[in-house]
């Protein structure tokens, strides 16, 4: 009688470290990750929310008003009347607006040109000096920065005052006799838009001045030793090694510049009281607030502004675009 013996098979010890691992179970997320996640979104959806809220509904509403016509009668209930694009065809007919918008873009460029130009030179300036003196230098540049607008033009208003100013009585002391009882402001479009554009950079220069001051302290110093050896002079080393470094922050604040003396008002408007006729002098933003609250033709005003906020992305957004496309932005 034989007895078949059952042999166990054993697969080859090779099979076996064939197979892959089995992958640990995932855990799931928790609660808690999940509100890791959600945090960011929720803290930007207030501010989000009220930024829309405070600009979006203004800019949509005056681009509603921009084809009505809207004047004191709608402010007391009667509904406006739809006109097309009429406003837009008054406005690009009519003479003076052309002549208010390249009164505004030469101004722009004068006071954000030499704006820049100024806070260069004081930032460079505040890098030569003794920490003393840059200390007095950016606690001045502070107290200007932080004055008031309004308080800002009543002092130039005193300082170019044809009866007591001091602007002419240092020009007098220089030999200027034709400069005794000048008025400024009612001397002309051309010495009224000198002492708006004075104001103007005078309260802007500091912010580049201290932007500038600031980038340029993170220039490697090695390269301006470089130059320094090399017999480079001061103005050489700013022109090319240290302005090309900061590049960037230079477009930024000329860009920012752009904007805000494209639409500037309160200065111009402060200026305005008491100096004679507003037409010879009127900016862009001044001629919208005219035409609106002083004219009561608020359809009007709406379009003008409109029409405003193209010129201003118009002006810079071809900047952005190449810093964009070249990096400098990024």
């Amino acid at each position: 009688m034989t007895i078949h013996a059952q042999t166990s098979r054993r697969p080859p010890d090779d099979a076996a470290t064939d197979q892959p691992p089995p992958e640990p179970p995932r855990p799931r997320p928790s609660l808690r990750s999940h509100g890791q996640i959600l945090t960011p979104y929720l803290l930007l959806l207030v501010p989000t929310a009220l930024v829309v809220l405070a600009l979006g509904y203004p800019m949509i509403r005056q681009l509603v008003m921009s084809f009505q016509e809207f004047g004191f009668a709608q402010q007391f209930g009667q509904p406006p009347e739809w006109v097309g694009l009429d406003n837009y065809t008054a406005i690009l007919s009519d003479p003076y607006f052309w002549v208010v918008t390249l009164r505004t873009l030469v101004f722009t460029a004068g006071a954000a040109g030499t704006t820049m130009v100024i806070g260069v030179a004081l930032a460079v300036l505040m890098q030569r000096v003794a920490p003393a003196a840059r200390t007095a230098v950016q606690i001045a540049l502070v107290f200007a920065w932080a004055t008031p607008v309004i308080a800002a033009v009543a002092i130039w208003k005193l300082m170019a005052d044809h009866r007591n100013g001091v602007v002419n009585d240092v020009l007098v002391g220089f030999g200027l006799t034709d400069f005794e009882g000048f008025d400024w402001l009612d001397g002309g479009a051309v010495t009224f838009m000198l002492v708006g554009a004075t104001v103007v950079i005078w309260a802007s220069t500091p912010l580049v001045a201290l932007s500038v001051f600031a980038a340029l302290a993170q220039v490697d110093e090695s390269m301006i030793e470089a130059a320094q050896l090399d017999g480079a002079s001061l103005g050489r080393t700013v022109w090319s090694i240290l302005l090309p470094n900061i590049r960037p922050v230079l477009v930024l604040l000329g860009i920012l510049q752009v904007i805000w003396d494209l639409r500037v008002f309160a200065q111009i408007y402060s200026l305005q009281q008491g100096a004679g006729s507003t037409e010879e002098t009127n900016l862009l933003g001044t001629y919208i607030y005219h035409t609106g609250i002083g004219g009561g033709n608020y359809g009007m005003a709406s379009a003008l502004a409109m029409v405003m906020l193209l010129l201003l992305v118009a002006l810079t957004w071809r900047y952005i675009r190449i810093l964009g496309k070249q990096g400098d932005l990024s």
